[in-house]
């Protein structure tokens, strides 16, 4: 409904985190803080008490036993977004949290604007990395050899650039004029010559080696 709030949830035990983020949301009318939890139990009661549309959660810190209890949370609530946000992470905990199909990771130290945008990208279910956060992938694939960049044909890069931008296969056929299974052709190709697997490594690949700019907004 139009002009409806977005209704969110803070999981974090850092005091001052928590006031910084109720003093913003207070200043955003299209999003409701309905509360900060600083456990589990009241994390749970939350969720439970009405619909919750995005849960900020800092994993490391928060009072959360394992990974396989956040992977339960989405379980539990298939429609919840996920954002983590942390003061740093290492590669281990990285590949967990992708692993769980987390698509969005922001450090503590992001600005305002930052914070908005990956909000935003989360509420739309696309992807949102942070700098350090994409620094540790592109280090990581680069020790994974992909194909010449110019093995790809200037259709198959156009795809590459949409699939960054957060077009999904029927979108990308209908904005180039041509049939879903042409897109899904080009898609098992570019996959094929560059030697990866997944959408993640592709946007490493992208940004690598120059398809598309190196930014901090990265909706895929």
């Amino acid at each position: 409904m139009e002009g409806e709030r977005i209704n969110i949830v803070l999981a974090d035990s850092q005091f001052l985190i928590g006031i910084s983020l109720k003093t913003i949301f207070e200043s955003l009318p299209a999003y409701h803080l309905v509360g900060i939890a600083e456990n589990y139990n009241r994390l749970t009661e939350f969720l439970s008490s009405g619909k919750v549309s995005l849960l900020i959660i800092d994993v490391l810190l928060f009072d959360i036993d394992s990974f396989q209890r956040l992977a339960d949370l989405r379980e539990k609530h298939p429609e919840l977004k996920f954002l983590i946000l942390t003061n740093s992470l290492n590669k281990s905990e990285l590949n967990e949290m992708m692993r769980l199909g987390i698509k969005s990771i922001i450090y503590k130290t992001t600005d305002n604007d930052e914070l908005l945008q990956a909000i935003e990208a989360t509420l739309k279910n696309k992807k949102y990395y942070c700098s350090e956060v994409l620094d540790m992938l592109v280090d990581s694939s680069a020790k994974n050899a992909v194909s010449d960049p110019f093995a790809l044909t200037p259709a198959e890069t156009e795809v590459v650039k949409l699939i960054a931008g957060g077009f999904t296969t029927k979108e990308i056929a209908q904005k180039k004029h041509v049939s879903f299974h042409t897109v899904m052709s080009h898609r098992k190709n570019i996959f094929r010559k560059l030697k990866i697997n997944n959408v993640s490594e592709l946007l490493m690949y992208a940004l690598r080696v120059g398809i598309i700019e190196d930014n901090t907004e990265y909706y895929i």
